[in-house]
């Protein structure tokens, strides 16, 4: 390890700011460990219209060989709407990188700390997708993963908290879908597959929806939002975020019919072999021609023709029990038969610790009210 580091202090020179064309970034986190869509530049593209500011990172090697990279995103701090001058500094499921790489890992991390001071930042927030284990914690079949756990020691260690506000979804299961698909259907439990063949026999299809369809696929959204009480943004997040990877080929939207009429459609991005479930909507009609287990099965199709390797289906309860509000939703994505993946979740480093407590203490007020806000919108939407 002190090797490591000893290398790494001479090769400070090679982190700089990435200067490049969108295209060019994208192409050079493909390869990294984890590469992931939140860290494409599509995404940070999207999030700038909304109040964030862009530093994309990177870390090259001696022979100019990319080691790390990780698009940063900056958002002012406002009180009373005024600027204060300081701002957060997010990383979301970055930074890329070979997190057995124990050298590297402390000086990225050492870099990022020191970005985000110099741009006055409360505190720098990370969340990696590194597994600390797989399975239900403590129940038999499950397992730990030994890098994860030294890593949530060694940011602990180093001033680093886990994280009160996990932005994204600390767990998730996953498919593989390297197996064929006789193999896929076989791993899915009984009811799903029936499932599956009973929505084919009620009639109900599923096709690929068109770029102009965004303003269908958001009202079907927010008549879900509505239904199961979740919060969504307003439409025109949705539609643009949507527009621009359809567009890219990034990203598709499958729609559930029968009779002519949308039932249910899901929303799929992918990127770098990875494919990811973030968007799920249905409408109160015909729920008992099971729609959804239809678009799951007829989207893992879609994704093998498309080379994808590994299905992320996007969210599991942090606690494995009845209790969680997500575990309905759980336990549909448990009969797909994915694995489940324990991360290490949202960690942060704060670098001016009065306000980042005081930070920490108003964030979850105001976002209970923006979640009110959010329902309440949403309600008027559909109502």
């Amino acid at each position: 390890m002190a090797g490591a580091q000893v290398v790494w202090q001479a090769e400070l020179r090679m982190f700089s700011q990435f200067r490049g064309t969108p295209e060019t970034w994208n192409k050079l986190i493909a390869p990294l460990p984890g590469a992931h869509v939140l860290q494409t530049w599509e995404w940070a593209q999207v999030k700038s219209r909304h109040g964030w500011q862009l530093l994309p990172l990177v870390w090259q090697g001696r022979n100019g060989e990319t080691l790390a990279a990780a698009m940063a995103l900056m958002r002012s701090v406002r009180l009373a709407g005024r600027e204060t001058g300081l701002r957060v500094f997010y990383v979301p499921k970055g930074p890329l990188l070979d997190w057995q790489d124990g050298g590297l890992r402390r000086q990225v991390l050492s870099d990022l700390a020191e970005q985000a001071r110099r741009k006055r930042a409360i505190f720098v927030k990370i969340d990696a997708d590194v597994p600390v284990g797989f399975g239900f914690a403590g129940q038999e079949g499950s397992a730990d993963a030994a890098l994860g756990l030294a890593v949530q020691a060694e940011l602990g260690e180093s001033g680093w908290r886990l994280s009160e506000e996990q932005i994204q979804f600390r767990n998730t299961l996953t498919l593989d879908l390297s197996k064929d698909e006789e193999m896929l259907l076989a791993q899915m439990k009984q009811k799903t597959r029936y499932n599956i063949r009973l929505a084919e026999r009620k009639g109900v299809r599923v096709r690929v929806a068109e770029v102009d369809e965004t303003g269908l696929l958001y009202r079907i959204y927010a008549e879900t939002a509505h239904r199961d009480g979740f919060v969504i943004r307003e439409g025109a997040y949705y539609e643009a975020l949507w527009r621009l990877f359809f567009k890219n080929r990034l990203a598709e939207a499958l729609i559930a019919e029968a009779e002519g009429k949308p039932l249910a459609a899901l929303v799929i991005f992918h990127f770098a072999g990875r494919a990811w479930y973030m968007h799920g909507m249905s409408t109160q009609a015909q729920r008992e021609k099971m729609p959804n287990y239809l678009l799951q099965w007829e989207a893992i199709r879609r994704l093998k023709r498309l080379g994808i390797e590994t299905y992320d289906l996007w969210g599991a309860p942090d606690e494995f029990n009845e209790s969680d509000p997500m575990w309905g939703v759980f336990r549909f994505k448990e009969g797909l038969g994915g694995q489940v993946v324990r991360h290490i979740g949202a960690w942060d480093l704060p670098l001016r610790p009065m306000l980042y407590r005081l930070y920490t203490h108003i964030l979850p007020r105001l976002l209970d009210v923006m979640r009110r806000r959010g329902i309440e919108r949403t309600r008027h939407l559909v109502g």
